[in-house]
């Protein structure tokens, strides 16, 4: 894992709000208990990610979008590449952070995410 390594998030389909993945995207709930779910991009594919998200988890997904590692640690997340519950998972750390910054730092994530753009999108693939 690098700085450049992408880190790759389902989409669940309530978090598209006019057209536009919200921050919630990036910002783990109390069930996460500190930590929010990714593949690692250097392991899996966006698509594959998201095969293994639907298909084999059974899970909604309207697409995958990404952070990469550089821009997790810029606002000071810990990223833990824990191989639990599956190979490619990894872990943003959000340990620390009051609401307010938990926030502010999702909706960084979400706006680097939305300007690198859709990694995948299930609307655009047929599936």
């Amino acid at each position: 894992m690098n700085d450049e390594t992408l880190l790759l998030r389902q989409v669940h389909p309530s978090w598209i709000q006019a057209g536009r993945p919200s921050s919630q995207v990036f910002r783990p709930t109390p069930k996460d208990e500190d930590r929010l779910s990714a593949y690692h991009g250097d392991l899996i594919s966006a698509q594959d990610a998201w095969q293994h998200y639907t298909a084999q988890l059974g899970l909604p997904s309207a697409g995958v979008l990404a952070a990469n590692v550089a821009e997790c640690q810029a606002q000071r997340l810990e990223v833990v590449p824990d191989g639990q519950p599956f190979p490619e998972h990894v872990s943003i750390v959000f340990s620390g952070l009051t609401n307010s910054q938990r926030e502010k730092v999702s909706k960084l994530l979400r706006n680097f995410a939305e300007a690198r753009g859709w990694q995948f999108q299930a609307s655009e693939s047929g599936l």
